[in-house]
C-alpha cells in the first residue's frame, strides 16, 4: 500500500513532486493497474490523499538528512521494516552510502523476487538483512547487521517508518534501546501515530478508517505514542 501511494503521487498530484519514487509503480507488479487505476479515479478521496501525503513526506523527511549526513561522512543507512522501499535502487546517494534493509525473511524473499521480475539492478551497496523479531529479540539486530557488513564503530542513519503502530510498547522500547547503543553520531528517524486525544478531525477520520482496514488484514494497530515513552 505504501508503494501504491508513492507511485500514485507521481500520477495524481501536482508537480513538483515531494519525493519521486520512480520504481514504486514497477514494484507493484501485476497489481499496478488495479491499485493505480483506483487511485486515479478516486485520488481526491481523503484517505487516499492522506496516504500519499504520509508516504512521500516521510520518505523525503528521511532522505534529505541522509544526504546531509553523507556530506559529513556518514556512509551507513539502516532501514527497519524495509518492505518495498526503493531508495537503494533509485537514488544516486546510494552510491555513497551502504543500505541495510531489515525485514522478515518472508518479506525479504518476496522483495528479491520483485527485484528479479522487474529487472531492477541491485547495487553492491544494498544489503538484505532478514530478521524475524517474532522469534528473536531486538537485541539480535546488531549481530545480524554486522554479519551483513555493517560497521558497528561508524555512525549511521536509522529509519523506522510505518512500523511502530503495529508493535507492542515493550517491543518499541527494546528496539530503541538497541539503537541507542549504536556508535555516537547515529541518528534515528521514527514515525509514530498519535493517540486519539491528540488527533485533529482529519487525523481521527483517517485513523478510524485505516485502522479498521489494517485489522481486517490481520495487522491491527497496537500502540499510539505521545512525545515520551
Amino acid at each position: 500500500m505504501s508503494a501504491a501511494a508513492s507511485a500514485a503521487h507521481l500520477l495524481v498530484d501536482d508537480t513538483p513532486s515531494i519525493c519521486a519514487d520512480t520504481l514504486a509503480q514497477a514494484f507493484l507488479g501485476k497489481r499496478a493497474e488495479e491499485l493505480l487505476g483506483y487511485r486515479r479515479s478516486y485520488g481526491g478521496y481523503p484517505v487516499l490523499s492522506d496516504a500519499r501525503t504520509m508516504a512521500v513526506t516521510r520518505n523525503r523527511y528521511t532522505e534529505d538528512p541522509l544526504s546531509e549526513l553523507a556530506d559529513r561522512g556518514v556512509d551507513q543507512y539502516v532501514i527497519l521494516g524495509a518492505e518495498l522501499d526503493s531508495f537503494a535502487y533509485r537514488s544516486e546517494l546510494a552510491d555513497r552510502v551502504r543500505v541495510f534493509e531489515v525485514d522478515k525473511p518472508v518479506t525479504q524473499r518476496w522483495k528479491q523476487a520483485v527485484l528479479a521480475e522487474t529487472g531492477t539492478r541491485v547495487p553492491p551497496s544494498a544489503f538484505s538483512v532478514p530478521v524475524d523479531f517474532e522469534k528473536e529479540s531486538a537485541g539480535s539486530l546488531p549481530d545480524h547487521l554486522v554479519r551483513a557488513g555493517f560497521a558497528p564503530g561508524r555512525p549511521a542513519l536509522v529509519s523506522w517508518l510505518g512500523v511502530t503502530m503495529y508493535l507492542a510498547l515493550e517491543a518499541i522500547r527494546q528496539t530503541l534501546a538497541v539503537i541507542s547503543g549504536f556508535t555516537p553520531g547515529t541518528e534515528l528517524v521514527v514515525e509514530h501515530l498519535l493517540p486519539a486525544g491528540l488527533r485533529d478531525e482529519a487525523g481521527q477520520s483517517y485513523a478510524e478508517l485505516v485502522s479498521a482496514a489494517a485489522a481486517e488484514q490481520g495487522a491491527p494497530w497496537q500502540t499510539f505514542l505521545r512525545n515520551r515513552l
